[in-house]
């Protein structure tokens, strides 16, 4: 009983210590910097593939935290730019989804990530042609008899919120329902029922492939797609979810996973279960899984005691190691889908998704001090 006291004491110091240490107009200023120097920096009226859409759907969160017009108006640009769509074909017996940056690939769901944004600013603003492409895509999708759509870690970011939001949007169950058969068809091929992590796809699982010393490799930043795109899902999902449970139980899986293999220095390395392979810190890993992390203690589902030290230690890496003085987000890892050894990650590396993850991180340990 003792030991239960004194373990509840600290968690209450450690808290009020966090508290003490940060105010939220200091992470508000953070924010501001960060998505500023971006803006500034880089164009709207860039394509809406993948990666440029991870930004936005940072860019949105900060616009809900501050309702800052420039910042919706950024979105709103590049939503227009592209013509409130994904991949442009029309001819829907052209449409593919296993790999592709071209216009055919309309169902390959790095194109699809993009309705999460165009599906928000029609909340702000009901025009129906913001979501029309959406709901005429996945509708499309979800006629067909195939369920493989999300065979890579990354996808289940990219489209999962995008499932949610529009049955949230529209109310038609069949969005649901398809989201659980395609998440678990992602569940067949990537899920390690060992340590609750995903692989990044089929091609990295455990023996087949091996880290540098003969570990299961999983790929910080595919893993921390899967994580936050959990918490957006449980955002919306209903209540009364028949699959809702399970969804929940990955979620708290992963979670106590990602905090057991977290570096003393807050960041998490690129292989996770081996330092070695790929040593040094990567931001958008670990600005995923801080996200997802404060999410889950803001809402309830992770116990604020036992994961609020890794979600700080999160937190004080992004705002002191990757957070460059001119307001340039670095240590992110460039494009590609594995750990790679040798591969140079400085404070000179950064991107769109990984200013994007960032966001959201801030945005949400903004919510917990605001609590």
């Amino acid at each position: 009983m003792k030991k239960i006291y004194i373990t509840l004491i600290l968690a209450t110091l450690f808290s009020v210590i966090v508290r003490a240490q940060n105010t939220r107009p200091e992470i508000l200023q953070i924010i501001n910097k960060v998505n500023r120097y971006w803006q500034s920096n880089n164009k709207a009226e860039v394509r809406a593939f993948w990666d440029n859409a991870a930004y936005h759907t940072g860019n949105m969160e900060v616009f809900a935290l501050t309702k800052d017009e420039n910042y919706r108006k950024y979105s709103e640009d590049w939503a227009a730019h592209n013509q409130w769509m994904g991949a442009k074909s029309t001819d829907k017996s052209q449409w593919k989804y296993k790999y592709g940056e071209t216009d055919d690939y309309v169902l390959f769901g790095d194109w699809q990530i993009c309705f999460q944004t165009y599906i928000d600013l029609y909340h702000l603003d009901p025009k129906e042609y913001k979501i029309a492409r959406a709901k005429e895509v996945m509708e499309y999708e979800m006629a067909t008899p195939a369920n493989d759509y999300w065979w890579w870690a990354d996808g289940l970011y990219m489209v999962m919120p995008v499932m949610a939001k529009l049955y949230k949007t529209t109310g038609n169950k069949q969005y649901l329902e398809k989201l659980h058969e395609y998440f678990s068809y992602a569940n067949s091929i990537m899920y390690d029922q060992e340590t609750g992590l995903y692989y990044r796809d089929a091609k990295y699982v455990y023996p087949k492939h091996k880290s540098v010393n003969g570990q299961k490799d999983f790929w910080a930043r595919g893993d921390g797609w899967v994580f936050a795109g959990l918490a957006k899902v449980l955002k919306d999902l209903p209540k009364n979810d028949q699959h809702r449970k399970e969804y929940i139980s990955k979620y708290k899986r992963m979670a106590d996973a990602i905090v057991k293999s977290q570096q003393a220095e807050g960041y998490w390395t690129r292989s996770m279960l081996d330092a070695a392979h790929a040593p040094g810190p990567e931001t958008s890993g670990t600005a995923f899984f801080t996200y997802g992390l404060l999410w889950g203690i803001n809402n309830g589902y992770l116990k604020e005691k036992t994961y609020l030290p890794a979600a700080i230690k999160g937190w004080k890496y992004l705002s002191g190691t990757a957070l460059q003085e001119n307001g340039k987000i670095g240590f992110v890892q460039p494009i590609g889908e594995k750990a790679i050894p040798g591969q140079v990650v400085d404070q000179n590396s950064t991107s769109n998704f990984g200013v994007g993850a960032f966001l959201l991180a801030g945005c949400e340990y903004y919510r917990f001090l605001k609590k």
